[in-house]
């Protein structure tokens, strides 16, 4: 819940600063634009109820922030959140001021608050101020972008938009110190008038000594109130770090043996970042992602139940019950932990996916498709024209397993390897494999004629399929982490398509595929072979051209085609 209310009153006051820099900009057509904006901008900001809303965001963020402060067991934090930190807690010394003279001095002393007198007094009458406004205006804006950042990254749509997000955070505020820039100019140039100057200070309503006596007064006690609270929360981090030690320490063993000390309440992923071992945290633990998952070993009974933000993300990636969030869980007792992801996660994989990412044995089709005499092709051809024929062939391929409701999942040399039925089940990932088959075989004869001319002989390829239990999960390292699948299935469906070579066909299928495809194999030839890892043999069937497959009909294509014919029989 804290952290929701940080992240919603964040959003809140970089709506109100985005607002306000836009008509920052309008300096740069002039000062006149630039007031018709405030105007427009006042209409909104300081209608009652939003105003009430800015001032509650703005006060509640920033004791949010204090809060966030002491709830962390260690202060060892990524680069970006360091940034984000410190810049947040810059911002309300800056900005104290600003507020003290434009909205409350406005209130209580009825002072012009306009961009005029704001801008005479930044490039006139305290050029001081205008550069520490300057500085403000770029600290607010990095740390709400950081913050933006941060919490965008985890959406899938995210890396598209990236590019066009960035060039507008830099635009927004160069724009708007811009037109600041420029108005104040206008100002500055015409203040070099003596006469113009006692006039304006005569007309418009700036804050006497008196005045300005109060607000700098009232600076220097919300300043003070500010450091009082910093030094509230840093000591009472040391107060609860001293009772922490009293009640004894815990430890925390991680898979490669390393055990590591922490004070009761601490989190495991404080703990992790503390003993400087590699922890995946997209979100930089505040509970939005799940890539600080950790599998609980020996000593999970002691755990507090998890926080209902913390069960609703666990949901959200179908998560086992013996998995948490490392940077929700505070161990009161020595814990065994796994991290389930690699420290170098990505983003995309935040939002955790299906539940067989993290590993799941399943039953699924597999397909495997090579090229033949690939190899003595290459041997005469140019490296980039291997290339273009191998991407060509790729391209091909790939399309015909997609179209077909396969995974690609990877590219072994110039051969093709691809999951079926991974989410619908072993009967629809044999069907589909099938007919991926013959796309593949229909593809191929429209790639070699398109190649007739680069190609001395058309291009052959040989399929294998099996269906059979194996594990599926995200593998690799790294960047290079896919969806893939191991097992005796996997091997055997691989065997199958080398054994095209010795049949001299197209495609080889085991029986169970068939069987479950509901396959009619009647004129294709039935072979018992052996199988290396194998106790008992396998039968398959041998199909000269995939292209001669004769698909049945899915469950739903023959309802269809059933009603057709009734309609068309009561028709004649």
């Amino acid at each position: 819940m804290v952290r929701r209310l940080r992240l919603w009153s964040g959003l809140f006051l970089m709506a109100f600063v985005f607002t306000h820099y836009a008509n920052h900009a309008l300096g740069i057509v002039s000062l006149e634009w630039m007031e018709a904006g405030r105007r427009v901008f006042l209409a909104f900001w300081r209608f009652l109820p939003v105003s009430a809303l800015f001032y509650t965001a703005l006060i509640l963020h920033v004791l949010l922030a204090f809060w966030a402060l002491y709830q962390r067991r260690r202060l060892k934090m990524p680069p970006w959140e360091f940034w984000q930190t410190l810049l947040g807690f810059a911002i309300p010394p800056l900005l104290v001021m600003h507020i003290l003279g434009t909205r409350f001095a406005h209130e209580v002393y009825d002072l012009d608050g306009s961009y005029f007198s704001v801008l005479l007094v930044f490039f006139v009458l305290r050029p001081d101020y205008g550069v520490r406004q300057l500085i403000t205006i770029a600290v607010v804006w990095v740390h709400g972008c950081l913050g933006v950042h941060f919490w965008l990254r985890l959406k899938p749509w995210y890396p598209r938009v990236l590019p066009y997000l960035a060039a507008l955070a830099l635009l927004v505020p160069v724009l708007a110190a811009v037109g600041a820039f420029v108005a104040g100019q206008q100002i500055a140039v015409l203040a070099q008038d003596p006469a113009w100057l006692r006039e304006v200070e005569a007309t418009v309503q700036l804050a006497t000594r008196t005045q300005a006596a109060q607000i700098a007064l009232l600076d220097n006690i919300v300043l003070g109130v500010l450091a009082a609270l910093l030094l509230l929360s840093l000591s009472g981090r040391v107060i609860r770090r001293m009772l922490d030690r009293l009640r004894g320490l815990v430890h925390l063993t991680y898979p490669d043996g390393r055990r590591v000390a922490v004070v009761q309440g601490t989190t495991i992923l404080e703990a992790s970042r503390g003993a400087g071992i590699g922890h995946a945290s997209v979100c930089g633990g505040r509970g939005r992602c799940s890539t600080c998952r950790v599998r609980i070993g020996t000593g999970s009974e002691d755990l507090p139940p998890p926080s209902l933000e913390e069960k609703r993300v666990l949901e959200r990636v179908g998560a086992p019950p013996n998995q948490r969030l490392a940077c929700q869980t505070r161990p009161q007792a020595d814990l065994e932990v796994t991290p389930v992801l690699p420290p170098s996660v990505s983003p995309r994989q935040a939002e955790g996916g299906a539940d067989y990412l993290q590993g799941q044995e399943r039953e699924i089709a597999i397909l495997f498709a090579d090229l033949r005499g690939f190899t003595t092709l290459a041997e005469h051809k140019l490296p980039y024209d291997v290339v273009f024929i191998l991407n060509r062939y790729f391209a091909a391929m790939g399309a015909a397993v997609e179209a077909s409701g396969g995974r690609l999942d990877k590219f072994i040399g110039d051969g093709v390897m691809a999951l079926f039925g991974i989410e619908r089940g072993p009967e629809s990932g044999s069907r589909n494999a099938l007919a991926a088959a013959r796309a593949m075989a229909e593809r191929l004869e429209d790639l070699n004629r398109a190649l007739a001319n680069d190609l001395k002989t058309p291009l052959r390829i040989g399929i294998g399929i099996h269906v059979g239990p194996v594990i599926v999960g995200e593998m690799g390292y790294g960047s290079v982490t896919s969806v893939t699948a191991i097992g005796d299935a996997v091997n055997t469906a691989s065997r199958l398509e080398t054994m095209t070579k010795e049949f001299g066909a197209q495609l080889v299928i085991s029986d169970p595929v068939a069987e479950l495809a509901s396959l009619d194999t009647t004129g294709f030839s039935s072979h018992r072979i052996e199988v290396r890892g194998r106790e008992e043999g396998l039968t398959v069937r041998v199909i000269p051209a995939a292209t001669d497959l004769k698909l049945p009909e899915k469950p739903q294509d023959a309802k269809i085609t059933k009603a057709a014919k009734r309609v068309a029989a009561k028709a004649d």
